[in-house]
């Protein structure tokens, strides 16, 4: 079975992040890059079935030359090939899905895994994309899979508990967390790692369909007033004024 794991590079998740000076983008100084921790769901399941059923995992990310750091950390966990599309602005959701589906269809992949989402613009849109422009079934917020030849059954997370979905192969499976616990590299594999060869792909992005027009941190000024209920008839509607005619959420 051949799997393709398509994975971002994403600022760490405890790092303090800042706007930078053109208000469109962070600013990347003093900011840990990781890799994505929802694609090392992916990561993970496609080596667990690699190793039930044999075949090989690529690995596959669209970024700049520092995002082959994450690339050399998907192989020190056991991916057997990494690739990399050079294109350091990776532009919107579109542009790096139809890069990546460019890429990925002459590998003629039997399954390909992402993560549900990057931890950075939360776009949940790379899976589904992908799955349109391969004209392949997709399946999101995957928590249990079984493959079982062509067939495939999945459980899905959704609001209040979980569906079932059964598909076939090829397919695109979106990672939640839940569906396994992420292996830690070991030294020697980690080692390894860092001479292993990365196949590079010239960039070639399809127009921008959105942009970024502002980025903002959020205000976390706020006004709180506390209302003393007993005895006072007047309360609930001075509440329900203040909502109303400050806070404007009635």
């Amino acid at each position: 079975m051949k799997s393709v794991v398509c994975i971002s590079q994403t600022p760490d998740t405890a790092a303090k992040i800042n706007v930078a000076a053109d208000g469109t983008h962070i600013d990347p100084a003093g900011v840990k890059f990781i890799l994505n921790p929802y694609d090392e769901f992916a990561l993970e399941e496609a080596i667990r079935c690699r190793e039930k059923s044999g075949g090989e995992v690529i690995a596959i990310t669209v970024g700049g030359d520092s995002a082959k750091e994450i690339l050399r950390t998907a192989l020190s966990m056991g991916a057997d090939q990494a690739v990399i599309i050079k294109d350091a602005d990776r532009g919107d959701s579109f542009g790096v899905a139809q890069q990546l589906a460019d890429a990925i269809k002459p590998m003629n992949p039997d399954v390909i895994f992402c993560g549900r989402q990057s931890v950075d613009y939360d776009g949940f849109q790379i899976g589904p994309m992908l799955g349109e422009l391969l004209g392949i079934p997709a399946v999101s917020i995957v928590v249990k899979l079984d493959i079982q030849g062509t067939a495939v059954k999945c459980e899905c997370e959704i609001e209040g508990g979980r569906q079932r979905v059964e598909t076939t192969l090829p397919c695109v499976i979106t990672a939640q967390k839940g569906l396994n616990d992420p292996r830690y590299p070991s030294l020697p594999n980690i080692m390894k790692a860092k001479s292993k060869p990365i196949t590079e792909i010239a960039a070639n992005p399809p127009a921008a369909r959105t942009e970024v027009v502002a980025m903002m941190k959020p205000d976390t000024k706020r006004l709180h007033k506390l209302f003393a209920t007993d005895g006072d008839p007047n309360a609930v509607k001075n509440l329900v004024q203040l909502l109303h005619e400050e806070a404007k959420v009635i």
